[in-house]
């Protein structure tokens, strides 16, 4: 059996270290999942909405467009006098019988237990019902039916809003979803759950019924997650490619995640592919088949060990592209110095330090625990470097060494230095040096330091951790560390 789609899906899980730029490809990805409309008037819009829609749903989308305004009762007037009723009558090429198609779809979408709509003719799913005063409204229960219309009433208001704003604003339209899972993320949030709804209660014995006053009543109700809600939106457009763009994915059960959908992720499981699957949604019990033309691109940083494994299954239907750190993308820090000659710069070369600290991270830590170019990648003076080493750098690396001493003044090049010129000090030393009781004065200077204003805390907690401190030279840009050659020494 031939594919029906020539274009295959894309399964893509980008992996690699901290800080390498995963989540910026997703946010890249997206933008070749969005269409830049161009600049239109309202009438364009009005199209747009209008013209795939039924008579019941435009008028659904009328009570819609009430209700966002705090109206919940409409008399027919009201409703053939719409900009939306009338902008659907021009375009079926009607200017008769106008009223007659309002009351024909109110009637016919009414509850049979209606105490004031008679009616030989109704559909299956009532949506309207009246009160005594002659004003029609939406029943409370139809709401979660009419999801899809609030989203396209939204959207539509939205960009209503950017046309008024500027007539050259082009408009953009998305055709992904990000999410970003956790321990906590499950099916439900995913595919479909039992979800509570907070409706208002119309009573048919009341004969003048305030919208304001009408009392909150919860049920509960089957909603879609993100995932079937992308899926459907790609199913009803299938000439056009939809992504999934999930961040940190294995930071959740995938297993657990995935349900049933799990078996139909493989390209050729997809809906109108060569071993093409259906099953049938754990909650609402419909049968489902993944569309063709979705695409699902995810991260996972290789270093969350304690987190949840990636479920094996997941290796044969996704690819995996590995992202490396790179350091050729950092700048060259130039500085100015008092000694400074007019002939020579000063200068820091970020790429060469990244380099070096990750080539001796990968000796002792693995090549699982080296730095991601983004850890540096705001950096553009000493201070910024200074700031990045302190909070990030140092800390990411002492949760990785369990806190060692020697290896991170392996990583540091510490050992041959004195005390003063060293990145990462060991307590001890210091203690044996008798200079513990003058690294505590520093470190409550440093930590009142208006270069790290608000973050005292932070400090006082990073500087002295377990048998390690950092240099409170470094954190106060001060003595060794003023100098460009404390940071050169990390190149090779």
């Amino acid at each position: 059996m031939p594919d029906m789609f020539p274009h295959k899906p894309i399964n893509i899980i980008y992996t690699g270290v901290a800080g390498t730029g995963k989540t910026y490809r997703l946010l890249q990805i997206a933008k070749e999942y969005t269409d830049y409309l161009p600049k239109t008037n309202y009438e364009d819009l009005l199209v747009q909405l209008l013209q795939e829609l039924s008579w019941r749903e435009v008028v659904c989308l009328i009570f819609l467009e009430f209700q966002s305004r705090k109206q919940d009762l409409v008399k027919v007037p009201e409703l053939v006098n719409h900009e939306f009723y009338i902008a659907k009558a021009s375009l079926n090429a009607r200017d008769n019988h106008l009223r007659n198609t309002a009351w024909a779809v109110l009637q016919t979408h009414s509850p049979t237990d209606s105490k004031t709509v008679v009616s030989k003719n109704r559909a299956s799913q009532a949506y309207f019902d009246k009160d005594h005063s002659g004003a029609w409204y939406l029943l409370p229960d139809s709401l979660t039916l009419l999801e899809d219309l609030s989203q396209q009433l939204a959207e539509f208001q939205q960009a209503q809003r950017d046309c008024h704003k500027s007539q050259d604003h082009h408009f953009s339209q998305q055709r992904f979803s990000m999410v970003s899972f956790h321990q906590a993320y499950g099916y439900e949030e995913f595919v479909e759950g039992i979800r509570p709804v907070m409706t208002t209660s119309h009573s048919h014995k009341d004969s003048h019924i305030q919208a304001n006053n009408m009392p909150a009543q919860m049920s509960y109700a089957i909603q879609e997650g993100a995932f079937l809600k992308l899926c459907q939106r790609a199913a009803n457009d299938p000439e056009q490619r939809y992504a999934v763009l999930i961040d940190e994915i294995n930071r959740a059960n995938v297993s657990r995640v995935f349900g049933e959908l799990l078996s139909l992720i493989e390209p050729d499981k997809r809906a109108g592919m060569q071993n093409a699957m259906t099953v049938n949604l754990a909650y609402s019990g419909r049968p489902f088949s993944l569309p063709a033309n979705v695409d699902i691109y995810a991260t996972m940083n290789t270093q969350d060990h304690s987190l949840a494994p990636l479920d094996m299954a997941l290796r044969r239907r996704f690819r995996f592209v590995d992202c490396p750190p790179q350091p050729e993308l950092l700048p060259i820090i130039s500085l100015s110095t008092e000694a400074q000659t007019d002939d020579a710069v000063e200068t820091i070369d970020l790429s060469k330090l990244l380099m070096g600290l990750n080539t001796r991270i990968t000796q002792v830590l693995g090549s699982e625990a080296q730095l991601g170019h983004a850890f540096l990648w705001s950096v553009s003076t000493l201070e910024q470097l200074q700031i990045a080493l302190c909070e990030q750098v140092i800390p990411q690396l002492a949760q990785a060494a369990g806190g060692q001493v020697v290896v991170l003044q392996y990583i540091f090049k510490d050992e041959p230095q004195p005390l003063s010129a060293q990145f990462i000090q060991d307590h001890q030393a210091l203690i044996d040096h008798g200079a513990s009781h003058h690294m505590d004065s520093q470190n409550n200077n440093a930590a009142q330091h208006p270069m790290f204003s608000g973050h005292n805390a932070f400090l006082t907690q990073s500087m002295t951790t377990g048998n390690y401190r950092i240099n409170t030279d470094l954190i106060t840009k001060t003595g060794e560390f003023a100098k460009p050659f404390v940071y050169q020494r990390l190149y090779d």
